[in-house]
């Protein structure tokens, strides 16, 4: 592994801590909806950079995609819930 991306995946895990911070202490439902899509796309980005470090870009990038498609489905579904319950 070659040390750019080594830092550059340290880099984004302490970014990943940012949101993680607003997902325990929000003050609301919402931000912590947000929060976890902010951190689902955040391990999108390191799991790309993980690819690049190992050489393995084509297998890393398939996750990433996949992983990217689940979290904004789950974020959508969960906001959408969130809004229906709120109307009750």
């Amino acid at each position: 592994m070659d040390i750019p991306f080594v830092a550059v995946s340290i880099i984004i895990a302490l970014l990943i801590a940012v949101p993680f911070y607003r997902l325990i202490v929000g003050p609301t439902l919402f931000d912590r909806v947000i929060a976890c899509g902010l951190i689902g796309t955040k391990s999108v980005l390191l799991l790309i950079v993980i690819g690049f470090a190992y050489g393995r870009i084509e297998m890393f990038i398939d996750l990433a995609i996949a992983y990217a498609l689940l979290n904004f489905i789950g974020t959508v579904a969960t906001g959408k819930y969130l809004e229906k319950r709120a109307d009750k």
